[in-house]
């Protein structure tokens, strides 16, 4: 089928799901999850080849590790769309209403999409979530995997679209999409058949697809996120803080990839975290005034303040007041998740005031910047751009609303 053909497929079946009640969506949903688990020996085969082909083209253990399946991530697909089963329906919630002096009746409700296409790098397990996500907010999904988790996906959308179809709802909701880099760029190309793309990858595809499609992107950003020790703040939390932040999981788009410490808290506070890193695997890349303090650090350079990491690297710098390091998060932030560490009310509130991101921090770990984390349940990604949606894309923002109009015969003088 060609991809056209698929997405005239995804447009018929997205009308179908647009008035699907949520019973039928969570039937459908909790029917994927048990097809998911009933193929498991066929997805861990299919994985099987997958992880192989990575090794013999000397794929790093990092991305093998996030390609990789297992029993135990098979079953936390599975249940990630039973939760999804469990969520409220956001289709239909009116978001404002009001009625006029003329009694005519004004309503925002939500409503899908339509088509949401979705390219993603790596990991197969975003292929039931995304799935999932798509079908409990009544869109119908594209997903674009990448070729190195083909046959996995190949494997997982059977079992998906098996489970829809038993459900009683068009298996065309959820189609993967295979092809080389030409249907990719007919995806970005269809404007009418696909409603919205969303990218959710590494800045050179978020990059590639914002700056080459015509369909309307929503842009899961990446995450040069930062946190800056104030003067005030309280060590013991700040080392908390940062440690968590950076080593929980230092592949995702929420850790932390750039320390900024107050100078007046550096002679203290940096010995102490310097150890510490080093002692957790991290390799610190700083200024020469970090440099300075402990020969473990590595001399940054400038670009490096602009990185996302997603590795135990960490760039460090020392900043003499809380303007520059406002200055530093406004020259190299990504907008995604910024923090402080403070004991000062008032640097709190400039913080928060003047730092421009999705999700603004004060003496929390960026890594709470999540949808489950934020009690939304999925999300899709971290949205860091701002219109429509910016922050943890859960089930609403997965949806644009329409008004409804309701009158008893009034004309407009």
């Amino acid at each position: 089928m060609s991809f056209t053909d698929q997405a005239r497929a995804a447009k018929n079946a997205s009308r179908r799901l647009a008035t699907a009640s949520r019973a039928a969506k969570d039937a459908a949903l909790n029917a994927m999850a048990e097809a998911l688990l009933a193929d498991q020996d066929a997805v861990l085969a299919a994985n099987a080849a997958d992880i192989a082909r990575a090794e013999q083209a000397g794929t790093p253990a990092s991305l093998i590790d996030r390609l990789r399946l297992t029993p135990d991530r098979i079953a936390g697909m599975a249940d990630g769309l039973r939760q999804l089963a469990g969520l409220a329906d956001p289709v239909g919630d009116v978001v404002r209403g009001w009625t006029n002096a003329n009694g005519v009746r004004v309503r925002q409700v939500r409503v899908p999409f339509g088509v949401v296409g979705i390219i993603y790098e790596a990991r197969p397990n975003v292929t039931a979530d995304a799935a999932g996500i798509c079908l409990k907010s009544g869109n119908a999904a594209l997903l674009r995997g990448s070729s190195s988790a083909l046959e996995s996906n190949r494997a997982i959308i059977a079992a998906l679209r098996r489970g829809v179809e038993s459900a009683g709802l068009p298996a065309d909701a959820v189609q993967l999409v295979e092809g080389g880099r030409e249907v990719t760029a007919e995806m970005m190309a269809a404007r009418g058949l696909v409603d919205v793309l969303i990218p959710r990858g590494g800045a050179g595809l978020i990059n590639a697809v914002v700056e080459g499609s015509k369909v309307p992107v929503i842009e899961t950003g990446t995450g040069n996120c930062h946190l800056f020790v104030d003067a005030s703040a309280d060590h013991d939390q700040a080392l908390a803080l940062l440690l968590n932040a950076k080593t929980q999981r230092p592949s995702v788009c929420n850790a932390l990839e750039t320390l900024l410490v107050h100078a007046d808290a550096a002679p203290t506070f940096l010995p102490r975290a310097l150890e510490a890193l080093a002692d957790a695997g991290v390799t610190v890349h700083g200024t020469p005034a970090v440099v300075a303090y402990s020969d473990a650090v590595v001399p940054a350079t400038e670009d490096e303040f602009d990185a996302e990491y997603l590795s135990l690297d960490l760039a460090c710098a020392i900043v003499p007041d809380l303007d520059a390091a406002l200055d530093h998060i406004r020259a190299h932030s990504t907008g995604h998740s910024e923090t402080i560490v403070t004991a000062d009310l008032a640097a709190a509130e400039r913080f928060a005031a003047e730092v421009d991101a999705a999700a603004v921090l004060v003496n929390a770990s960026s890594r709470f910047v999540d949808g489950g984390e934020f009690g939304f349940g999925a999300e899709i990604g971290i949205s860091t751009q701002k219109l429509h949606a910016r922050g943890p894309m859960a089930l609403p923002e997965m949806t644009s609303t329409k008004y409804l109009v309701t009158g008893s015969g009034q004309t407009r003088p």
